[in-house]
């Protein structure tokens, strides 16, 4: 190494596996022949992942970090002859991934230590790997103690011609396991074809999906275990078990860019017919003594209602509680006035029974009323002419006895004595010569 003649990490009790939360303690080794300038010495513990594409390789396409954290063990000067010893120390994060090295990606934790020495001076480096254990609780996974089960139907062909089906059903005994444990494992097979199936087939499969743009997905089968055939029109169960190896921990959580994830499959070699079985690999095993966590529906808050005041009379009965508020309904919109002039219309005889000169509903005329001494005088009906020509005959036994009350009443009286007694204007749209020709415009302010 030229200058430096020892450049180690050590870390204390030679201990390589450590747990979340921990703290990782070590010392920097350097011996140096002669002196070296430096700006720092610095340590740095990291973890992070990568994957790629390729096989075996360590251009990462994708990377993710878990954890980083430096500490400076030395200030800018010159690192005397000798050797030297720096302690560290770092507390690892609660919550990490563990540690997994695959064909297409890595997760990996180290310790890295720097010398950085000063312009147009080599650097020296060092790292040490360690590995990162997670711990998955099987009891903490919802209905982990129920069975895996699976069924399956496939039909029979020979020739393209149809010969029969055949029935695969399979399930495990439980959901989760630990490395050294069995998994029981039992199929059914009901063969209704005339011809033999292949052997049956049961595997423990490892699934590691590497999240890349375009996902890359590794399988291998980590144990296998195989059975007879089925002989045409004949049903069988088969039950076999397999030993769990050390295998890396089921991931729970979904985001990362490596996810690794476990199931049984059981399979035909002839018709090729195959199902799976979910399962979970973890640390901690499934204890049957506790009941299975699942993930409940929180139960509907019941309806509240208000108490009724001791002072009501009656409490509102839950109908009418019930009844949505409905908008209040808007007001008709007004018609629209006519752009000509009509010839106006008594209103009925019903709704003004107390006006003079109308039937009543018995046929018979009201009597008009006396006016009084101190009433105002009648307005001749001449002064609400409105068109030219229109004029009004005075009757004096209508509306003298019509006292001036508001003006709805008056306009009422007007119409009613417009419809009964008043000469009306010459209707020019009924043909179109009129009979005679329109009064001049000075004629018609004449009464």
């Amino acid at each position: 190494m030229g200058k430096l003649q020892e450049f180690e990490i050590t870390l204390n009790n030679n201990k390589t596996a450590y747990g979340p939360g921990e703290s990782l303690c070590g010392t920097l080794k350097i011996s140096t022949a002669q002196a070296i300038p430096c700006k720092a010495i610095k340590v740095n513990c990291q973890g992070f992942c990568g994957v790629t594409s390729k096989s075996n390789d360590t251009d990462w396409t994708e990377e993710e970090q878990y954890y980083s954290s430096s500490v400076s063990i030395a200030d800018k000067g010159t690192l005397k002859e000798g050797e030297h010893s720096f302690p560290f120390k770092f507390l690892l994060p609660a919550a990490a991934p563990a540690s997994f090295e695959g064909p297409y990606g890595r997760i990996i934790y180290r310790v890295r230590a720097f010398i950085e020495t000063p312009r147009f001076a080599k650097d020296y480096k060092i790292e040490k790997p360690f590995s990162m254990l997670y711990t998955v609780n099987l009891n903490e996974v919802p209905g982990i103690q129920e069975p895996s089960s699976s069924s399956v139907t496939k039909n029979f062909s020979y020739m393209l011609v149809k010969s029969g089906t055949v029935v695969l059903s399979a399930e495990s005994d439980m959901r989760g396991y630990i490395a050294g444990q069995i998994i029981k494992v039992s199929a059914e097979i009901e063969n209704k074809s005339e011809k033999s199936t292949g052997h049956v087939v049961a595997s423990l499969m490892q699934k590691v999906t590497y999240n890349t743009k375009k996902p890359t997905y590794d399988l291998r089968a980590v144990a296998e275990v195989e059975g007879p055939g089925v002989k045409g029109g004949n049903k069988t169960v088969w039950k076999e078990q397999i030993i769990v190896p050390t295998l890396h921990q089921s991931s729970l959580t979904d985001g990362n860019l490596i996810h690794i994830c476990y199931y049984i499959q059981v399979y035909l070699k002839y018709p090729e017919v195959s199902l799976t079985l979910p399962i979970y690999i973890g640390n901690v095993a499934v204890d049957p003594t506790k009941p299975s966590s699942s993930q409940s529906v929180p139960p509907m808050p019941a309806r509240r209602n208000n108490p009724t005041p001791a002072s009501s009379p009656a409490a509102v009965s839950p109908a009418e509680t019930a009844l949505p508020n409905l908008p209040p309904k808007t007001a008709p919109k007004p018609r629209p006035r006519s752009c000509y002039v009509a010839s106006p219309s008594a209103p009925p005889a019903d709704l003004y029974p107390e006006l003079p000169g109308v039937a009543n509903y018995n046929g018979e005329k009201t009597k008009s009323p006396q006016i009084e001494s101190g009433s105002q005088p009648a307005v001749s009906p001449n002064a609400f002419s409105y068109a030219p020509g229109l004029s009004f005959r005075q009757r004096q036994n209508g509306l003298s006895a019509l006292p001036l009350s508001s003006s709805s009443s008056l306009q009422d009286t007007n119409m009613n004595q417009m419809s009964s007694s008043a000469s009306l204007p010459p209707n020019y749209r009924s043909s179109a010569y009129p009979p005679e020709p329109p009064p001049a415009y000075e004629d018609s302010f004449n009464t």
